[in-house]
């Protein structure tokens, strides 16, 4: 979906009665450590300049290498991941916990138990 006028209700996007696309992905074979997740994503909502979204993730269990170009906020509907940066650091995040994951992180996300995710993803435009 993308976004709607600015200036009255209709902009405003209501994930309980939305119906968004889903989408269906893997991690890439390189980037894949573990397991065979399955992952779908609903993007609920885009705004025209392409760098903001917001929408559910969700996956099954396994680990996998990342790194953001963008500034993600996650908040756990239901299951359990462990994040870890690249020194092995780490943290682990379950349902009702909420945190940001800033742009330049890499490392690794680990789905424990089937996961339910909102997020809300901006992507500052390229130089």
């Amino acid at each position: 979906m993308t976004d709607a006028s600015v200036s009255d209700i209709s902009g405003i996007v209501d994930f309980a009665v939305a119906t968004p696309e889903l989408t269906h992905s893997k991690p890439a074979p390189d980037r894949l450590l573990a397991g065979t997740p399955e992952q779908k994503t609903r993007n609920f909502f885009s705004d025209s300049t392409g760098q903001f979204f917001a929408g559910t993730w969700e996956s099954t269990p396994g680990k996998w290498r990342v790194r953001y170009a963008e500034s993600e906020f996650c908040h756990i509907l239901r299951g359990q991941v462990h994040i870890e940066d690249e020194r092995g650091n780490g943290r682990t995040f379950q349902t009702g916990d909420s945190f940001v994951v800033p742009a330049g992180f890499i490392g690794t996300w680990h789905v424990k138990v089937p996961t339910l995710k909102l997020y809300a993803i901006f992507e500052a435009a390229s130089k």
